[in-house]
């Protein structure tokens, strides 16, 4: 389904929440909340935002990885397993 689909006013929140909620269970995709034609939330499924979240932790500590790498804080492989032994 498309984002654009999935865009909804904010009366639509408000008098259909438990319909939302149900609909979850076989759409998890994220709604888009407008007020007066403005993007204001999104309303998701929370297993999706579990998801979301641990797909953000696992990126941050990849990029933290990367920059660490970059400013030369790694060893090598050896040096590492030798480290892990004592």
């Amino acid at each position: 389904m498309s984002l654009a689909e999935q865009i909804r006013p904010i009366t639509y929140l408000k008098s259909s929440a438990a319909e939302i909620v149900k609909e979850f269970a076989v759409n998890p995709e994220p709604i888009i909340i407008t007020q007066n034609g403005e993007a204001k939330m999104v309303v998701m499924d929370i297993t999706e935002y579990e998801k979301q979240q641990e797909t953000m932790a696992l990126l941050k500590l990849l990029a933290l990885g990367k920059k660490e790498f970059k400013e030369g804080k790694f060893s090598d492989a050896e040096a590492f397993l030798d480290e892990m032994d004592d």
